[in-house]
């Protein structure tokens, strides 16, 4: 039986607008298994990137606690979440947030400069993180020379550079043709059964939905269903 690495309590956000309160989430309760493979499904506005951005850490719940592997992440202070983050989590962006004038192994090394690390040793692991990608012959060359699927999967091997256990992606196929989101889901596929990463994404697609072992739906800033999964 896999413990849970991600457990919300209670979980609202609501943000101020003006004079006016509106509502992101209300009163979330979620398990997610370590090992699982899950998709956030739900219409624009249903708080379902809200919902990540609490489990990354990226903001804070208003009420509620987000656990992540046993870390309550709400009394981290900013260095400490810093940290957690870069040892923990590999985030990816729908728009792959490469910086153009860096080659793609300057890009995947960036998380490793947070660590305490010697150049011999990033150099490895960017280099394992790219094979893993399928873009080892890519390493020296720059994002405009890459096409779109190329580009999300340089920001897949930044993802998993520090080895952490769990993978966030927001939208990963939203910016993609048919065939390259193809190619990102098979590779998140495979980051998940080969390697056994917990991963978490948010997506509009119901095919790339189908490709997890899980879907779970928000509406009005609330979970309406939690279909079972294949057990992990």
């Amino acid at each position: 039986m896999s413990k849970e690495l991600i457990t919300l309590k209670g979980v609202s956000k609501v943000y101020r607008r003006h004079q006016f309160d509106v509502v992101a989430l209300q009163k979330c309760d979620l398990p997610i298994l370590e090992g699982e493979h899950v998709a956030l499904m739900g219409p624009s506005g249903s708080g379902k990137t809200t919902l990540l951005n609490l489990i990354a850490g990226f903001d804070a719940p208003t009420t509620g606690a987000v656990i992540v592997d046993g870390v309550n992440i709400r009394e981290l202070g900013e260095g400490e979440l810093t940290r957690w983050r870069v040892r923990g989590l590999g985030f990816i962006f729908q728009f792959y947030n490469l910086i153009p004038v860096l080659t793609g192994a300057e890009n995947v090394e960036l998380p490793l400069l947070l660590l305490k690390m010697s150049r011999a040793e990033r150099h490895r692991r960017v280099l394992t993180a790219l094979k893993v990608v399928g873009l080892e012959g890519r390493a020296d060359h720059y994002p405009r020379q890459m096409s779109g699927g190329q580009e999300q999967r340089v920001a897949i091997a930044r993802a998993v550079v520090t080895d952490p256990k769990l993978i966030l992606a927001d939208e990963p196929t939203g910016n993609l043709d048919a065939q390259s989101a193809d190619e990102v889901l098979t590779l998140l596929e495979q980051l998940n059964k080969r390697f056994g990463k917990t991963i978490v994404m948010v997506t509009h697609d119901a095919r790339a939905a189908a490709r997890a072992q899980r879907i779970i739906r928000l509406e009005k800033g609330a979970i309406v269903s939690e279909p079972a999964g294949t057990p992990v």
